[in-house]
């Protein structure tokens, strides 16, 4: 049997506000209920690159004001059937960091309850799965790097 995973890009996703950084995390209430950063399908005709401008804007409300692109993949499997993914058992995705504005952020209240802009420590406690703790982790490294 061929397994079917849902292509999909994980976008961490920051502001600088004065000298720190601050990472946003949302409250997850549509599929499951917890924390996360924005994330998205890949839809038809579209390169993920277009995906994430797509998403930020649907999941924030803001432009993208810098995407990077990471060389980091994973996948999961879905804790139970979900109708609206068709046959899909889990999700593939690849890692992208996006820098937005600081501020009020505008998410989509059929996936989302809630939003926090949050420093790393707080934002890795916060966060509901260790594969997006993961991430977290690569890119705040790469902006400290840079730093």
């Amino acid at each position: 049997m061929l397994e079917k995973f849902r292509k999909t890009v994980f976008m961490v996703t920051y502001s600088r506000d004065n000298e720190k950084i601050l990472y946003l995390v949302l409250k997850r209430k549509m599929h499951w209920s917890g924390w996360e950063f924005p994330k998205g399908g890949i839809e038809k005709n579209e390169n993920p690159f277009q995906t994430v401008k797509r998403e930020i804007m649907e999941e924030t409300g803001s432009r993208p004001i810098k995407i990077r692109k990471f060389n980091f993949r994973g996948r999961y499997f879905y804790p139970r059937k979900i109708p609206s993914r068709g046959d899909a058992i889990g999700q593939s995705f690849s890692l992208y960091s996006v820098e937005i504005k600081f501020g009020k952020i505008k998410f989509d209240a059929k996936e989302h309850s809630d939003c926090k802009w949050l420093e790393f420590d707080d934002a890795v406690k916060k966060l509901t799965f260790e594969n997006q703790k993961k991430c977290l982790a690569i890119v705040n490294n790469k902006i400290i790097e840079k730093t």
